[in-house]
């Protein structure tokens, strides 16, 4: 199945505007409608308060705008306010920023919110929402989790997932949590531009240019990295799904970072960072982040240029070529010059990504000289790295999510903290 197809039903979608411009369109008789119905979901650990005051039919006049505010129980904070569409439960617009969120009644709808345990981030600093670039219409940025009293602590970069279309740094903050609570990393989730147009954009995204938006976080991490705490010459990145192609890729080719185009010159691949700081070179941002680019824990992607071909590219003219230059499989260092350890994470239960996917890269690395472990998280499907406020999603996190955080974090401690 198609990784993009895959991704609507597993992954939490953020394209608000869009999604209410094509609903508002898709029904010539909704204009006729006059209320809509809004659902208070169960909370749970804590409360929510909807302003005006839900009706006792429970409908609002079309074109009401519904204030939420979530307040939690003693013991616990606010983890996000939502709304979902009432025939597309798996699909949550969130506010993770603030307690207070605004819905407009326009169609049928559930709003709640999620609340989590206060010592689960009692000990960590969080910023959100820092633009790194803004390469097109929308505004790239990633938030930081920071233990407090951080230090020169090494940096681990999270890559989300959803198709290369879909999602924000919002839906990795449970990863993230899991691996700054323990006060050994600072972690930056990230955010990078959606293929095609989905952004706004008059002019096609391609993945040359998802990738280029990962170094351009890259640089702006290290730019800032004392300010948050860490060390901007030792980085661990992370991705899942289609986060986790462009964690690997990220990871792999450091060596093709430039400012000569991507097949803009026949036979040239370079990848040019989103951000670059005043001053600096692409030729010393190449290095720098080659340099601190040290290990790399990709989840459920695709590697081979196959694979990716297959997934992104179907159907477009000379797509081969630019398989193979944003294949990780195919650009794997030569450990002699640049040693990259990779993690590989994938669930039994994923029919996704299968088991030769995966197991053909790990052979690919191992074949090369890169030290490479792949571990199969028996029982899980795709995506279960993901976040969601809906009980089901955290469910499944809790069972296989903060387990195999933990053993990335090893990973990383392998390579970070050796005695």
């Amino acid at each position: 199945m198609n990784l993009f197809i895959k991704a609507l039903k597993v992954q939490t979608i953020f394209i608000v505007l869009i999604l209410n411009n094509l609903c508002n369109g898709q029904n010539d008789n909704m204009s006729s409608i006059t209320e809509f119905k809004i659902i208070a979901d169960q909370t749970i650990n804590g409360s929510i308060i909807l302003e005006p005051e839900l009706p006792e039919n429970g409908k609002y006049p079309a074109g009401t705008v519904v204030t939420i505010t979530a307040t939690p129980d003693s013991g616990y904070l606010f983890d996000a306010c939502y709304y979902t569409l009432a025939d597309k439960r798996d699909r949550f617009y969130e506010s993770t920023t603030s307690n207070v969120f605004k819905v407009i009644v326009d169609q049928d709808k559930h709003v709640g919110a999620s609340f989590i345990e206060k010592e689960a981030l009692e000990n960590l600093t969080v910023k959100h929402n820092i633009v790194y670039a803004k390469p097109g219409v929308k505004e790239l940025k990633y938030d930081v989790f920071a233990p407090k009293g951080a230090k020169n602590l090494p940096i681990v970069i999270i890559v989300h997932g959803g198709g290369w279309r879909f999602n924000n740094e919002d839906i990795m903050r449970g990863l993230a949590w899991e691996l700054a609570k323990t006060g050994d990393y600072i972690v930056c989730s990230i955010d990078y531009r959606w293929m095609g147009k989905l952004d706004g954009d008059s002019i096609p995204n391609t993945i040359a240019d998802l990738i280029g938006d990962v170094y351009g976080a890259i640089v702006h991490i290290q730019e800032n990295a004392k300010k948050y705490g860490g060390d901007p010459t030792r980085i661990a990145i992370t991705g899942d799904s289609a986060g986790g192609h462009l964690c690997a890729s990220a990871a792999n080719m450091t060596n093709m970072i430039g400012d000569r185009g991507f097949d803009k010159i026949p036979g040239v691949y370079e990848f040019m960072p989103t951000y670059i700081p005043k001053g600096k070179t692409v030729a010393r941002i190449k290095s720098e982040i080659g340099n601190a680019v040290k290990v790399a824990a990709p989840s459920y992607g695709v590697f081979k240029s196959g694979d990716v071909k297959r997934h992104v590219y179907k159907g477009v003219k000379d797509s081969i070529y630019w398989a193979d230059a944003i294949a990780p499989a195919s650009n794997i260092p030569d450990p002699g010059e640049r040693q990259i350890p990779h993690l590989l994470l994938r669930g039994t239960e994923d029919e996704l990504i299968t088991h030769e996917m995966v197991q053909e890269y790990a052979d690919a690395l191992k074949a090369a000289g890169q030290r490479v472990e792949y571990i199969l998280v028996e029982g899980a499907d795709h995506a279960f790295f993901d976040w969601k406020p809906d009980p089901l999603t955290k469910k499944i996190f809790a069972k296989y999510g903060v387990p195999y955080a933990a053993k990335m974090k090893a990973f990383f401690d392998d390579v970070f903290y050796q005695k």
